[in-house]
């Protein structure tokens, strides 16, 4: 037999009289109108969050302690009133009662009564960064909502997607494959955002046929848009995160960054040169628009670097240190493709490597330095560094060094599941086994065994 939890009623009846409390006293301790205070304890007025907030702080209990019980009383046991619930709702986000969150949601959906409004909140929460209560309201929306095929079906979907992306190739794989279909019910220049989002998750788990699909996707739906719109800028709000032209040369530089990885080093050059000429031709830029064309200027001037230096021409690697020296957000991503060209061509780098000493520990330390780049790539840039600092000091014959910079990349790939990584460092690892010390052949045995077969569920 389910045992009976008391009504928020009954505890405030108890705290009353053990405390000695008459209604007046109470009512001027919690603040509350003792008119309203009466009512609410006889049941016969519902009680509002905020009222409910003072009476728990008069208790001296936590804020939140009776939240269950409140979300129970208010909207499952009796009919839920939208002006109640949302409050509760954001209250429960601020506190992080996301179980308070779901038990009501889940009942109050069952009439499909208020997905307007619970749509619009889960918008709130999202801007706000309250990520994991708006991903209970999505998945609730898109539930309720997923014979619809309407654009806010698919706006959940986008969030949704957002929301799952973690450091698991496997989960971003999965989350990319069921987001794709709705990205053609997009509002046309979210639609941009979402191609670009997608497109960036494609480079992380490294499915570069499909970055250049969405390469070319984003680029024809831009020109659609700038023909859209032409003549209409002023009477027309933007949509888009960014102002549109910046996703043609977005295209542009995903094209660079799949040649790149295919070893097409000279046209990764021409698309380069693509995309900061589309910035370049634009007139009297905005503040945002400024800081955007000296953004991918930026970029463009790494690039044209790191690419230089992949086809052997180390005869830039001074100009390019210089170019790190001023933009030390940039010494992950630059130092893992000059390394990796010294392993391709067998040249020494020491004195790059020396120079920047002090950075590329801090970024051992710090696991990756926050910049430009998303949380996935910065990840994915630190485990290919230290794969490549791995190989560059096993060809010095600098053994330890380089099984230490290994186990560094191996630990982080397997606590991403990146199995493609895993297995070049198990590889690599096999051949230098032998040399390695006690110490290192145990922190290797541990991640060996952390090792799973994941499972598409």
């Amino acid at each position: 037999m389910k045992e009976l939890v008391p009504t928020i009623r009954v505890h405030i009846e108890k705290y009353m009289r053990e405390q000695n409390l008459k209604l007046q006293h109470f009512s001027d301790i919690t603040g509350v109108n003792v008119g309203t205070l009466s009512a609410i304890i006889k049941g016969s007025r519902p009680m509002s969050i905020n009222q409910l907030n003072q009476i728990t702080s008069a208790m001296g209990l936590k804020k939140g302690y009776f939240y269950e019980t409140y979300g129970v009383e208010s909207f499952i046991e009796s009919s839920p009133h939208w002006r109640r619930l949302e409050p509760y709702l954001y209250e429960c986000a601020e506190l992080g009662k996301l179980d308070c969150i779901q038990q009501v949601i889940t009942h109050v959906t069952d009439d499909r009564s208020y997905i307007e409004e619970l749509f619009d909140v889960a918008e709130s929460f999202f801007a706000r960064g309250l990520k994991e209560a708006a991903l209970i309201l999505y998945e609730c929306v898109a539930d309720c909502e997923k014979y619809q095929h309407s654009e806010r079906l698919a706006l959940c979907q986008y969030r949704i997607f957002l929301l799952h992306k973690t450091l698991s190739k496997f989960d971003n794989l999965k989350a990319a494959i069921k987001f794709e279909p709705y990205i053609e019910k997009l509002n046309e220049e979210v639609q941009l955002d979402a191609i670009k989002d997608v497109a960036n998750l494609y480079a992380t788990i490294h499915v570069w046929d499909r970055v250049l699909d969405l390469a070319e996707k984003l680029e024809q739906r831009v020109e659609f848009q700038l023909h859209f719109r032409s003549g209409k800028r002023k009477t027309k709000p933007r949509v888009s995160f960014y102002p549109i032209f910046s996703y043609r040369a977005y295209a542009y530089l995903l094209k660079a960054t799949v040649s790149e990885r295919h070893k097409q080093y000279r046209q990764a050059l021409k698309y380069t040169d693509v995309y900061e000429d589309i910035m370049d031709g634009i007139e009297n830029p905005t503040e945002e628009e400024q800081e955007l064309i000296e953004r991918f200027k930026g970029w463009a001037e790494g690039n044209r670097y790191l690419y230089t230096l992949l086809l052997g021409d180390f005869n830039i690697l001074d100009d390019y240190l210089g170019y790190l020296n001023a933009n030390p957000k940039e010494i992950l991503t630059a130092f893992v493709y000059i390394v990796k060209a010294a392993n391709q061509c067998s040249y020494d780098i020491d004195r790059a490597l020396d120079k920047f000493k002090t950075h590329i520990n801090n970024i051992k330390v710090e696991h990756y330095i926050k910049g430009t780049y998303n949380e996935e790539t910065l990840n994915l840039r630190y485990i290919r560094l230290f794969y490549e600092l791995a190989k560059y000091r096993l060809s010095q014959n600098q053994i330890q060094q380089g099984i230490e910079h290994l186990i560094t990349s191996f630990e982080r790939s397997v606590s991403s599941n990146d199995d493609m990584m895993c297995i070049k460092c198990i590889d690599l690892y096999g051949k230098y086994r032998h040399f390695a010390s006690k110490t290192q052949e145990e922190q290797y045995t541990k991640l060996i065994d952390k090792l799973s077969v994941p499972t598409f569920q």
